[in-house]
């Protein structure tokens, strides 16, 4: 019985630090008017950049700035895209080439020449103790 009680606290103890989980804070500027909805995307790995995201999350846009908390994020890197859907169906807006016609930026506001930035332009880390991170929409 006293073998059991101490490989269960042994095993509480060494799995402690595996279940730290940091809150991502994203401050998203320029927000256009009120209108529509703030839509964040996370992605932990470049081959799922733009196809899987590992969390999304979505606010009512505020005028100016608009605050998305994404929480228990496991300690690690993240690309964040954002888009504010403006008419709010659901999808970023594009003209016929394929440009955006909805505000939208990148994790370290990055920027992409003929296309979206890499995903290692746009990752941030995430610690255990979480992060605080600002988009500005373009």
């Amino acid at each position: 019985m006293q073998n059991t009680i101490r490989t269960a606290l042994l095993a509480a103890l060494l799995l402690a630090p595996l279940a730290h989980a940091g809150d991502l804070t994203l401050r998203v500027d320029k927000v256009q008017a009120g209108t529509g909805t703030i839509m964040v995307s996370l992605y932990d790995n470049a081959p799922s950049y733009f196809k899987r995201p590992v969390r999304v999350a979505q606010v009512p846009a505020s005028p100016g700035a608009t605050t998305v908390v994404i929480p228990d994020l496991a300690p690690g890197d993240y690309a964040i895209t954002v888009y504010q859907d403006v008419n709010g169906n659901g999808q970023l807006e594009r003209n016929p080439f394929g440009i955006p016609t909805e505000p939208f930026g990148f994790g370290n506001d990055a920027q992409g020449e003929m296309g979206p930035p890499s995903f290692d332009a746009t990752k941030v880390n995430v610690p255990a103790a979480g992060r605080a991170a600002t988009v500005t929409l373009r």
